[in-house]
């Protein structure tokens, strides 16, 4: 039997392609979300942006038929715009509210065809505990959400025979057939006799075998790694192979640090790259910086300032030997065009070619948001994508949904990418405490 799908505002201004999202069934909008989207719509945010596009989309259906008895979809969907319920509500629910008025359509929509399964949609957790509390069956909106325990975490390890360890170290590489890898997995070996003699590689799908990582002998400019994931980091970092690279983990484990001194080491040392661009949301992504004295560089100090503490202390570690950055500072660097810290604000329409892209706290973007970033890279582009997905403060994603564990999913196959999850601090004891009891 085909579903009723009534649809909350939120989901449209999460995704506004939401509407063919369903399948072979009916999508219900409420007209009160309809009132709710036209006061996004003048809006510079990303928001605005999905609610123009949905208000487009919806004129667009007029065309094919009254809104009111019903629109015929691609996919086979019928999609109705429905004046409010008049079921009435429990007295703690004033339908003053939007939220209670979608509400009570739904619960019309139920009572008037008790046979018919009605799901009501939203990304607003209380919202979905009071549908639950009314009867109503309410489910979040993301048909790929990944839970974070689930999520893949780019490395592992394996106990093998000590002769493999010994073979790997000899021949620099290792055929292993005895387990299956994901593309630019990596890897500790370990001997299943002795747990001090290990290695670390990584899965190569073009030589299909495990081959050591990156060591830069000297460090990274003047970083060395504490632990194995943060050598496993580097090695993704400075691999020109791969030109995607997540680095997920909770504070302090070092992934900002390492992927701003990797792409100081292949813009500024090596060339490889013409600039470093060091960008981050202001939150929300596409939200004008607003009326603030200054110009755009003083108004944003405040959002990019940990980027800066991360490049000050780099240039602090460096020391002035031999390197073509030292003593230069974060300033000139950036006068003579070799680096650049900038929001996400003005992302979209951009093409983004030979440059080391890092996105710092990509958890807060959405699915869309991350889709808008990564379409920006052009020929010979690297993009860097940090966060942590329990540190969210975009309303409208949450831990098993945002853009950073969507991407990770999604290109968990592909040889240009690379993945590696962060556990252990290394940014002081009392920031690893802090971590794990608060």
């Amino acid at each position: 039997m085909r579903k009723a799908f009534v649809i909350d505002t939120n989901v449209l201004l999460f995704d506004p392609q939401a509407l063919f999202k369903f399948g072979n069934n009916d999508i219900i909008i409420p007209i009160v979300v309809i009132e709710e989207i036209d006061r996004f719509k003048r809006d510079m945010s990303e928001n605005g942006r999905h609610a123009r596009l949905f208000s487009r989309l919806i004129d667009d259906m007029r065309k094919d038929g009254e809104l009111s008895r019903g629109v015929k979809l691609p996919n086979g969907g019928l999609l109705t715009v429905e004046l409010g319920g008049n079921h009435p509500l429990p007295v703690e629910l004033q339908m003053d509210k939007a939220d209670n008025r979608i509400l009570a359509l739904a619960i019309s929509i139920k009572k008037e065809q008790p046979k018919r399964p009605v799901v009501f949609v939203t990304k607003d957790i209380n919202l979905r505990i009071k549908a639950d509390a009314l009867g109503i069956t309410a489910e979040d909106f993301e048909p790929s959400s990944v839970e974070p325990d689930e999520l893949y975490a780019g490395s592992t390890c394996i106990s093998v025979d000590s002769h493999l360890v010994d073979e790997f170290y000899a021949n620099k590489r290792l055929p292993y057939k005895e387990a299956t890898f994901k593309p630019n997995q990596y890897l500790i070996l370990k001997d299943s006799l002795n747990p001090n003699h290990t290695a670390m590689g990584r899965f190569s799908k073009e030589l299909d075998c495990i081959v050591p990582i990156l060591k830069p002998a000297e460090g990274l400019w003047g970083i060395f790694p504490k632990n194995a994931e943060q050598a496993f980091a580097i090695d993704a970092l400075l691999n020109d192979d791969i030109k995607l690279v997540s680095l997920v983990g909770k504070a302090g484990t070092g992934k900002t640090l390492l992927a701003i001194a990797a792409g100081l080491a292949k813009t500024v040392d090596d060339g490889v790259y013409t600039r470093l661009l060091v960008s981050r949301p202001v939150f929300p992504l596409g939200k004008d910086i607003g009326f603030l004295p200054g110009d755009i560089e003083e108004k944003l100090n405040p959002w990019m300032q940990p980027i800066y503490d991360n490049i000050d202390f780099l240039f602090g570690q460096t020391g002035a030997k031999g390197r073509r950055g030292a003593g230069k500072g974060c300033q000139e660097l950036m006068n003579q065009g070799l680096l650049q810290i900038e929001p996400l604000t003005y992302i979209r329409g951009r093409s983004i070619p030979q440059q080391y892209m890092i996105v710092d706290e990509s958890q807060n973007l959405t699915p869309h948001e991350i889709k808008t970033i990564v379409t920006r890279a052009g020929d010979n582009t690297k993009i860097v994508l940090t966060g942590d997905s329990f540190q969210i403060d975009n309303p409208y994603v949450d831990s098993a949904n945002n853009g950073l564990v969507y991407l990770v999913d999604r290109f968990k196959d592909e040889s240009i990418s690379a993945h590696v999850t962060f556990s252990k601090g290394e940014r002081s004891k009392l920031s690893e405490l802090a971590s794990n009891l608060l």
